[in-house]
């Protein structure tokens, strides 16, 4: 390995070749308009999905603010406050956007408006608007070009609403792809009961709606046939059969007895719109909202569905839970077979309920991993076409829950957790091929108890061997001096010619929210890291050992963008909203 992790994970010795090295890296074609970009799934037939974060030029609407809100005043002082101990005049007033709009008056005003458009208090808050940062795309003929899902024409701006939650997940082998997402709001007006007075309100249809898209523009939503308030749907998986398609996902299938009461005591739209009293349940409510089931569609060739099979739960429910159950269907093979996660019973407290990776077949619901080793979460994520599924599960390590990856044949019914980076490095595995090789991410900053470093890794079955994907990359640039300006910090798909295909990070000129580039106080400009997805082609060559002085030691690994940045801006809410999911 390049990065060895011995003691402080010191770099060892100096490769005199620049650009040996057994896997060439290729970065893919991105979305101009975000600053981030990840890719999702890859078909074998070469179909590329991906998904966007940090878009630029979000719409902000601001005619419906009030500017003396003391909300948004004291929002405005703290900004300026903050300006000011970076000996930096603040360069926009509330009246500046007001008459101006956030985006035309400059980017410190756009970014002041999304910032307090997220602020926890104003997020939930019905009153104002809503705005999601995060958008699918496909990649077509090279060039990655946006996928809407549910998204629509604003009426108060110029394009799309920019208000929608977008999933995007999986593509078939001739580019049908799946994913999910949430209806975009609208601007309505509300007058509370007893009041005379219309009230701004943000609302919309439903919180989460499978989908299914064809590369000529055809949508097909997947209704749940619960669909009461909306109803929950999302779709993970897809496979192209014979006679058609196979999509997998979930389903809303009804509302448990106490969320119910809970609907009809307070959601009677009388002092705010019910969509709006069903969404504030969802985040506040101690357990989900809705209940839910793994489900399996069958489509034919025009993506009409001939079938919807409920996969089931992998317990069963007493007559005094009145609290929701979930399972979910997260991937599905040629042979039908499909894999997820489950609500189980703990099997020491009954009243305990855990959700760990299952896999369903022949209308049964199995159990992958043995809860007297602790495990006490988890989910099954892949699964390849020799029924060998991949996934991670979650124990008690060192003091903190930590997820490891496993595989799990289901020829033989075993599980293996193997050997990752070190004892408390947290581990997914995303995707396995037919060959026996796993990809994924895993902690490598064997030193940080906080928010650590992971990086993509490759595992063949059979090889008790995990290895860094960084360790199968040039230490250095073409010119041999620069260090190579990528590291892969998660590897999410591998095909059956063990091509990889994941995200990396680089350094580049740092960008506001506008797309400009920024510069700091004396004029220079500053620098940030940013994700991007790549490809990784097997090559003829061999495994460098790169060092480098010690000062530089890292210096790879500290770009690298965190893998958590995916869950930031609006799916923080979102998984609130949806830990039905």
């Amino acid at each position: 390995m390049k990065y060895k992790l011995l003691a402080a994970s010191i770099l060892a010795t100096m490769s005199t070749s620049a650009l040996s090295a057994t896997y060439q890296l290729t970065e893919l074609s991105t979305l101009d308009e975000a600053k981030h970009n990840y890719v999702k799934d890859v078909s074998e037939s070469g179909h590329i999905i991906g998904l966007a974060n940090g878009i630029y030029n979000l719409p902000i609407d601001v005619s419906y603010i009030d500017f003396t809100d003391s909300l948004i005043e004291r929002a405005y002082d703290r900004r300026e406050d903050y300006f000011e101990s970076i000996n930096k005049q603040i360069t926009f007033t509330l009246d500046d956007i007001e008459n101006n709009n956030a985006a035309a008056t400059n980017p410190d005003a756009h970014s002041f408006m999304l910032d307090f458009l997220s602020l926890d208090a104003i997020r939930t808050n019905p009153e104002y608007q809503k705005l999601a940062n995060i958008v699918g795309y496909n990649v077509l003929n090279g060039e990655a070009q946006e996928q809407v899902l549910f998204d629509i024409a604003s009426v108060d701006y110029d394009g799309l609403t920019r208000s929608v939650s977008n999933f995007y997940n999986a593509v078939a082998e001739d580019g049908i792809a799946v994913g999910w997402g949430s209806a975009p709001y609208e601007k309505t007006v509300f007058t509370p009961d007893g009041e005379t007075e219309e009230e701004t309100r943000f609302v919309r249809d439903f919180i989460s709606r499978g989908i299914i898209v064809s590369p000529d523009g055809l949508s097909v939503p997947l209704v749940p046939e619960f669909d009461e308030y909306g109803g929950i749907s999302s779709a993970s998986d897809i496979v192209k059969t014979n006679s058609g398609y196979t999509v997998v996902g979930q389903v809303s299938t009804g509302i448990p007895s106490d969320r119910q009461e809970n609907i009809d005591d307070t959601c009677d739209g009388e002092d705010q719109p019910i969509s709006v009293c069903i969404e504030g349940l969802q985040r506040s409510t101690s357990s989900r909202l809705f209940d839910t089931r793994a489900v399996k569609w069958s489509l034919d060739s025009n993506l009409n569905i001939t079938n919807t099979e409920l996969l089931g739960l992998g317990l069963t429910p007493e007559d005094d839970d009145n609290f929701a159950f979930t399972s979910n269907a997260l991937a599905v093979n040629s042979n039908g077979i499909v894999a997820g996660s489950s609500d189980i019973r703990d099997n020491n407290r009954s009243s305990t309920i855990r959700t760990l990776p299952v896999y369903y077949k022949d209308g049964k619901i199995v159990e992958m991993l043995n809860q007297e080793d602790d495990w006490t979460g988890g989910k099954a994520l892949a699964i390849s076409n020799n029924d060998v599924i991949v996934g991670y599960g979650i124990k008690r390590i060192e003091g903190e829950d930590r997820l490891k990856f496993f595989y799990h044949d289901i020829a033989s019914n075993s599980s293996v957790f193997p050997t990752d980076f070190f004892n408390s490095s947290a581990s997914i595995a995303n995707d396995i091929n037919d060959n026996g090789y796993i990809v994924g991410e895993g902690e490598t900053d064997v030193f940080n108890v906080g928010s650590r470093r992971r990086e993509g890794f490759l595992y063949k079955i059979g090889e008790d061997t995990i290895t860094n994907v960084n360790d199968l990359l040039p230490c250095y640039e073409a010119d041999g001096e620069t260090r190579y300006k990528y590291v892969v910090s998660e590897a999410k798909v591998i095909n059956n010619n063990n091509e990889i295909f994941g995200v990396a990070t680089k350094t580049v000129e740092k960008t506001d929210s506008l797309g400009g580039v920024v510069r700091d106080i004396n004029g220079e400009i500053e620098y940030e890291s940013i994700a991007v997805p790549v490809k990784l082609t097997p090559i003829d060559g061999e495994v460098e050992s790169c060092t480098a002085p010690e000062t530089d030691t890292y210096e790879r690994q500290s770009a690298s963008f965190p893998w958590y940045t995916l869950l930031l801006l609006p799916l923080v809410g979102l998984r609130r909203a949806f830990r039905n999911k």
